[in-house]
């Protein structure tokens, strides 16, 4: 079969004959090119890499000589499929404790996932037909929407703007939107704003949910990472919340396990058991060693605290830093992100029509290399996972982002 007709082939939802033939290069392309050519031209100048939304810190020691024990364990060879009964209870355990989430039945209400993106991409499959609605927030993580769309339905949009908090106005859709909507996604502590919610707001969504019989699907990736009056706080802590929804929370960002991919699915019953039978037909489950060390981790929320003693230092740092710069930089309460509104030009130089702009301008005049987002606003997102081994490197490191920037008067 020749190229030209596996390209035909191909299915609509990908671009079909389109496929592959588009010039539009998309943002975290033109990121790394820049970067790439950036350094090319300045080899003397080292980039301070502020986009990277991972964490910097390897998993503890601990954790990892769990994971070389476990893997050793002749019951751990196989596979896993919705998970073992160890990680659901650590689970369980973990959300009482660290969220006040009471009554959870591990065995019905929890559910493991590889990793928080994967739950997300499975989750429209259990409920998008053609038609359906799934509202989305934006700026901000696309997974979950882009997968309804190639399920037939439609995403709606709500803007995440600063002058209502970075939450979303649900007043804001139509009668015809609430009818057709099955699915709303929320992201608190949000990425990539830094957000967190209130009570009050998860109040009005759970009231949102019941009045148009809409599942909540709560992505809290960065749950445990908030700083200084801002406390932990789930979706499912909220009564009458499981009666409408789920959780997501990850292993990934609150114990520097990123690539191990591992995360789970919690709250109403019907809904995790609606995941659980498209996941099984999808994956057959994560390693079983890498669950008991998922397990270690729930049970030791000491490894978070640290961890969030780091981020906390590094943004406090970072709004500083560009505060005296000029920046309207407000330290987030939550996640690893700063999220901060571009200037519109620099004197006597380039004029930013968006954030991707003052992003490239950033990247290739300074060698600082942050996100751009245009939905709602022009802003860039720093992150605080930059590479630095101590509190004097990163001290450093502002130090160094002050003097590139020092020179140049920008105009906001």
């Amino acid at each position: 079969m020749s190229e030209s007709h596996i390209q035909g082939l191909i299915s609509e939802r990908l671009g079909g004959k389109q496929f592959g033939k588009s010039t539009v290069i998309y943002k975290f392309e033109k990121i790394k090119r820049a970067k790439a050519e950036a350094r090319a031209a300045h080899p003397e100048m080292g980039l301070i890499d502020m986009g990277v939304g991972e964490p910097d810190w390897m998993a503890e020691p601990e954790v990892i000589e769990i994971l070389y024990q476990q893997a050793q364990r002749t019951e751990n060879r196989g596979y896993a499929d919705n998970g073992i009964v160890e990680f659901k209870q650590a689970a369980a355990r973990y959300l009482e404790r660290e969220f006040d989430v009471r009554g959870l039945d591990p065995e019905n209400e929890v559910v493991h996932a590889i990793g928080s993106k994967p739950a997300l991409a499975l989750m429209p499959y259990a409920f998008i037909n053609p038609g359906d609605i799934t509202i989305m927030t934006v700026p901000g993580y696309p997974v979950l929407g882009t997968i309804s769309q190639w399920l037939g339905g439609e995403v709606v949009n709500l803007p995440l703007r600063r002058e209502n908090d970075f939450l979303p106005a649900l007043a804001d859709l139509s009668a015809g939107q609430k009818q057709r909507a099955k699915l709303l996604y929320i992201n608190y502590p949000n990425n990539p704003t830094g957000a967190v919610a209130s009570k009050g707001f998860y109040e009005e969504v759970i009231r949102f949910a019941k009045e148009h019989r809409v599942v909540v699907v709560s992505d809290e990736a960065y749950a445990a990472l908030v700083y200084d009056d801002a406390k932990p706080l789930s979706f499912l802590s909220l009564p009458g919340a499981k009666e409408v929804g789920v959780s997501i929370h990850s292993i990934s960002k609150s114990f520097n396990m990123t690539g191990w991919r591992l995360a789970f699915v919690a709250g109403n019953e019907r809904i995790v058991k609606a995941f659980a039978a498209v996941k099984d037909n999808n994956d057959s489950g994560q390693f079983k060693a890498i669950q008991h060390a998922g397990v270690y981790c729930l049970d030791h929320p000491g490894i978070t605290g640290k961890t969030c003693e780091k981020y906390s230092r590094r943004l406090g740092m970072l709004a500083e830093t560009l505060q005296a710069l000029g920046f309207d930089a407000r330290k987030s309460k939550g996640t690893f992100y700063l999220y901060v509104p571009i200037p519109k030009g620099v004197k006597g130089g380039p004029r930013f029509d968006s954030a991707e702009a003052f992003s490239q301008f950033m990247i290739r005049e300074k060698l600082i290399s942050t996100v751009p987002w245009d939905d709602a606003g022009a802003f860039v997102r720093f992150s605080a996972t930059f590479d630095a081994a101590t509190p004097e490197e990163e001290k450093r490191i502002m130090a160094e982002m002050k003097r590139r920037l020092n020179g140049t008067v920008f105009e906001f």
